[in-house]
């Protein structure tokens, strides 16, 4: 990854938690007077997961935020454009979990596999707070997974899903929840 990808991953992540886009000044003014730390949280994992000239400081500052927040999403993790943390605390997410683009996620989210084949989720994902995603599952784009759920089969795209274990509620409004969303340009 070049560090122009880099900089447009932090970029479409900023967008999402400010509703607008901004440049290098923007973001190092919101990170340091901001008192954001889902921002402060993505920032620093995207900077971590590459080598840099920050790359060091970055190491340090992911572990620091981890401890602090209980978040545990790995560097290695495969995350899009477009990042969301919606309450960051207690968040739980294996490293070899692929996270699309404008993905929501919340408070208490567990992305497990003890087979080494976790999720795979979609573009326009929405993750209610206290979910688990358990093993190969594949998350369709603009899905919904309501709040509580357990997920341990394949949701459909456009679904709302809810329960234990989740089942297809609905497809009305597929996607509603993703606002501010990072436009990727192919």
């Amino acid at each position: 990854m070049a560090v122009k990808e880099l900089f447009t991953f932090i970029l479409s992540d900023y967008q999402r938690y400010k509703g607008s886009m901004g440049g290098v000044k923007n973001i190092v003014t919101y990170l340091l007077f901001g008192f954001d730390h889902r921002f402060n949280y993505c920032f620093w994992l995207r900077l971590a997961s590459q080598k840099n000239l920050l790359f060091p400081l970055a190491i340090w500052m992911h572990r620091r935020l981890s401890k602090k927040y209980g978040i545990q999403i790995p560097r290695r993790c495969k995350i899009g454009y477009g990042f969301y943390i919606g309450h960051g605390i207690g968040i739980v997410i294996n490293g070899g979990t692929v996270i699309g683009n404008n993905v929501n996620i919340s408070q208490f989210l567990t992305i497990g596999s003890n087979k080494g084949t976790p999720a795979v989720i979609g573009d326009n994902v929405y993750i209610g707070p206290n979910v688990c995603i358990v093993e190969d599952v594949h998350i369709g784009n603009n899905a919904t997974i309501g709040a509580g759920s357990v997920v341990v089969k394949d949701v459909p795209e456009g679904a709302t899903v809810a329960g234990v274990p989740a089942k297809v509620i609905s497809y009305k409004e597929p996607g509603r929840f993703i606002k501010d969303r990072y436009v990727v340009e192919e």
